[in-house]
């Protein structure tokens, strides 16, 4: 393996035997094998990637899709049926809650046990400790047993040992999730301090803007397969369209549904076509000076069978100039419905908060409850924010308004 690679995945193939009763592991045991009593479940298949070293990669599918397998594997918590797993360097996992900890044993003897797996010697560990439980903040209760302990403080010390035992490999999967709001700011921010200092972080997690905006690549499993790698936006805009996809599929099943009442029937059929389309969405000026206002103009075409009670909302996702989600706005999310055949909506978001530099913005409209989005637009127009303002050069959106709303934040 290359010395600039961390981790090496090649051919990867990892299957289980499924009993159907505890019993006939035992029964398959005492024929040698010759009376089959499991069928098989292949958690991955033919998987391989690699990840550079200080590289911090997004792993992204839905429940069941192999990513905690994929980690164990790493961890070598599990054997690989078939393939190889290469790991250049001192791997430290944060995987599922209070794994690795004996339930008998305090938070301090669980620190040094954990440090002593990680191959620390007592005196390096008796240098971290105190880091250590600053970090965790669980006070007196680092004495106790651990089985007494709270969720929150379960994975406050599992973090804090993780991120504490100068790691080449963090490995999180979901655990931060569990913490308060407070000691998930301090957990990212602990991590970014690891990602500048050139550690390599593994980060599996449902939160898809967390993927977007922490780490620069993105693997995207789908039933055991890799069915999408490369930068992280690309493959998490393309793991949220086939969600979305899913989604609608199952609300057009829903609305065939017996069940359902003749009304509901017919609101669930009014988005099986695309009756909402985005002709354009830019903004009205393309600089704007900081703590300015934002005005966004929408261009809308309705198809022939929309009706002048149909509901929708817009929505503004807006980028850095590295492709980093900054901010989202949504007028679903702001109790706000567009109502009828309205061709031409102003979103004005007054005194914003960017910072000087370049920036471009993605629309959509969605329906009425914010669960499919009926078009996207994906970097449809750009602005730059000023450190002074230019009164002069500004350009203004000109054209005739069939219907004008504007809408203030």
């Amino acid at each position: 393996m290359r010395s600039d690679i961390a981790i090496s995945v090649e051919n990867l193939v990892k299957t289980y035997r499924i009993f159907g009763h505890p019993g006939d592991r035992i029964k398959q045991a005492f024929t040698f094998g010759r009376m089959r009593l499991h069928r098989k479940f292949t958690a991955l298949k033919d998987v391989s990637f690699e990840i550079n070293k200080g590289e911090s990669v997004g792993i992204i599918g839905r429940n069941g899709s192999g990513k905690s397998t994929l980690l164990q594997l790493i961890c070598g918590i599990l054997k690989p049926t078939s393939g190889s797993i290469t790991v250049n360097g001192r791997i430290s996992a944060l995987l599922e809650l209070g794994a690795g900890f004996n339930p008998e044993f305090t938070g301090r003897e669980n620190v040094y046990f954990q440090g002593a797996v990680m191959g620390l010697t007592r005196v390096e560990m008796d240098e971290r400790f105190d880091e250590i439980a600053a970090f965790a903040d669980i006070g007196e209760f680092i004495d106790q047993p651990v089985r007494i302990y709270s969720s929150g403080m379960f994975v406050r010390l599992a973090f804090a040992v993780a991120v504490n035992v100068d790691p080449d490999v963090l490995i999180v999967d979901e655990a931060l999730g569990v913490g308060d709001m407070e000691f998930q700011e301090r957990s990212i921010s602990r991590m970014k301090r690891l990602q500048s200092n050139g550690t390599t972080i593994l980060l599996v997690t449902h939160a898809i803007p967390a993927v977007r905006n922490f780490c620069q690549h993105a693997i995207w499993l789908d039933a055991g397969n890799v069915l999408k790698s490369g930068e992280a936006d690309k493959v998490c805009l393309a793991y949220q369209k086939h969600v979305d996809q899913d989604l609608y599929e199952q609300i057009q099943k829903e609305a065939d549904s017996p069940h359902l009442t003749r009304q509901s029937r017919s609101t669930h059929q009014s988005g099986r076509q695309k009756i909402i389309a985005i002709i354009d969405a830019r903004v009205e000026a393309q600089r704007i000076d900081v703590g300015g206002n934002l005005t966004v103009r929408f261009s809308l075409q309705f198809s022939d069978v929309a009706q002048s009670t149909t509901e929708f909302g817009l929505g503004v996702q807006v980028h850095n100039d590295k492709g980093r989600l900054v901010a989202v706005f949504n007028t679903i999310r702001d109790n706000i419905s567009l109502v009828g055949d309205v061709q031409q909506v102003s979103l004005l978001l007054p005194r914003t908060c960017f910072i000087p530099g370049q920036y471009w913005i993605s629309a959509n409209v969605c329906d009425s409850n914010a669960l499919f989005a009926y078009d996207e637009f994906e970097r449809c127009s750009s602005f730059e924010v000023l450190s002074e303002f230019n009164r002069f050069g500004i350009p203004r959106w000109e054209g005739e308004v069939a219907c004008e709303h504007t809408w203030l934040w």
